[in-house]
């Protein structure tokens, strides 16, 4: 009676778990949702975003650099006043009195400044600038192979989702079956030919496939809990059901075993590189000097609005920063160990990729493999049950055995579905690397 108990409590946790709402889900309509909320995209296209704003800067190198100003001052310092008359063009003879000079009366002066400052010759602005293009192009090749890896992921999820159903269904199978026995066995034992050992092991078979059935109800939860995140949508209780089968075939498909150059990733790396070793080349080239133009246009009053006298300024320098205390120096040669870093990581990177590539495709041989040999045990462990039950029903087989090829059959069929997903994953996986 106990027992019971056991199990009715056991039901309805797992009906209360199992009554949430179900959303039937395909894949292609992961794909297309996942492009679109995903936040690991967001991220990646922020940082692309960034880094093309960073570009956009550089065009200062070539675009002028333009101010205005409106000044307004009250004085009676000598030199001031002096130079405000003479700015506003009102200066007399009677101004040059020595005693007016010296102690001149309150002067006020209002001054609107146009200034502009162009570029002619910053060739170390020029590599900056290209730069800051390569990184740019680096973080755009990035966002795109964060969807492609995004591709990857939501279907090993969907997999998983897929496997989380499979493993539902053959623990519901298996413990009909279970029940099934249990009821054969009472019968047994009411009619003395059983011990109570005998019962109580179905029964507690019966409560562990009931344990082990709440288990992959709650990996159904977890799948649908990580798909939900991989979507950026509030799960609010809710549980996705795949529309789409659990793929169970084994083709013949042909991977290229060596690394593809033309890999997102691997252009990426290679973008940066550049990046770096532009820098390196702007760095070593800041110790040229400089050409820049510039120009003004000024315009004073002694009213706040007024343009009673004006005149321009327009030039040009030539600078160079003949010696800045090793700086420039220093700065140069940490770019050249950041551009030389850069090759080496990008030179492991690729490295460790081949090996990845190559592993993964022994990894799919392994998994076709074995898709064959667990396929073959299940079928070997059904028929070994089958045997075992018509024996039992004959009073030919214990308890104990029955209970053993029971256990044996379905873990054979979950272990035969997994070995469905990891091929499944595992191709995947490969062609994501082949890319």
């Amino acid at each position: 009676m106990k027992h019971n108990y056991i199990l009715l409590i056991t039901s309805i946790l797992s009906l209360n778990s199992w009554s949430q709402d179900t959303i039937q889900l395909s894949k292609s309509d992961l794909q297309a949702k996942i492009v679109e909320n995903n936040l690991q995209i967001k991220i990646a296209e922020k940082n692309y975003q960034s880094a093309k704003a960073d570009y956009n800067q550089s065009k200062s190198l070539f675009l002028p650099n333009v101010t205005a100003s409106h000044t307004g001052i009250v004085t009676t310092n000598p030199l001031m006043a002096f130079g405000s008359k003479l700015n506003q063009e009102i200066l007399t003879a009677s101004d040059f009195n020595p005693a007016l000079l010296n102690d001149p009366k309150r002067t006020q002066n209002f001054a609107t400044k146009i200034e502009i400052q162009q570029p002619l010759i910053n060739v170390d602005g020029i590599y900056g600038r290209q730069a800051a293009k390569a990184k740019m192009e680096a973080y755009q090749l990035q966002t795109e192979r964060t969807k492609e890896y995004l591709e990857l992921e939501i279907n090993k999820a969907y997999m998983q989702l897929q496997l989380a159903y499979k493993a539902v269904n053959v623990l519901k199978k298996a413990e009909e079956t279970t029940k099934a026995n249990l009821k054969l066995v009472e019968n047994y034992f009411k009619n003395g030919m059983l011990q109570k050992t005998d019962l109580l092991n179905v029964q507690v078979r019966v409560t562990e496939i009931s344990n082990q059935l709440q288990y992959a109800k709650s990996n159904v939860q977890n799948a649908s809990d990580y798909l939900a995140f991989l979507l950026n949508e509030d799960n609010n209780n809710k549980i996705f059901k795949p529309s789409d089968e659990l793929e169970n075939s084994v083709t013949q498909s042909s991977f290229e075993t060596k690394l593809s150059e033309e890999r997102k990733d691997i252009q990426a790396m290679q973008k940066s590189v550049n990046a770096y070793e532009k820098m390196f080349k702007s760095s070593k080239l800041g110790m040229l000097p400089r050409l820049n133009a510039f120009g003004s246009y000024e315009m004073y009053d002694k009213n706040i609005i007024g343009i009673k006298a004006s005149g321009y300024l327009v030039g040009a320098q030539l600078s160079w920063n003949v010696f800045d205390g090793m700086k420039t120096i220093s700065k140069t040669e940490k770019a050249k160990a950041d551009f030389q870093k850069a090759e080496v990581e990008t030179e492991q990177y690729k490295k460790q990729s081949q090996l990845e590539l190559n592993k993964t495709s022994r990894q799919l041989k392994d998994a076709e493999n074995k898709i064959n040999l667990s396929k073959l045990a299940h079928e070997q462990s059904q028929e070994a049950f089958r045997i075992r039950e018509n024996r039992f029903r004959q009073g030919l087989e214990k308890t104990t055995d029955l209970l053993l090829s029971e256990t044996q059959m379905a873990q054979k069929e979950l272990e035969h579905l997994q070995a469905i997903f990891e091929y499944n994953f595992t191709k995947s996986y490969l062609e994501f690397l082949s890319k």
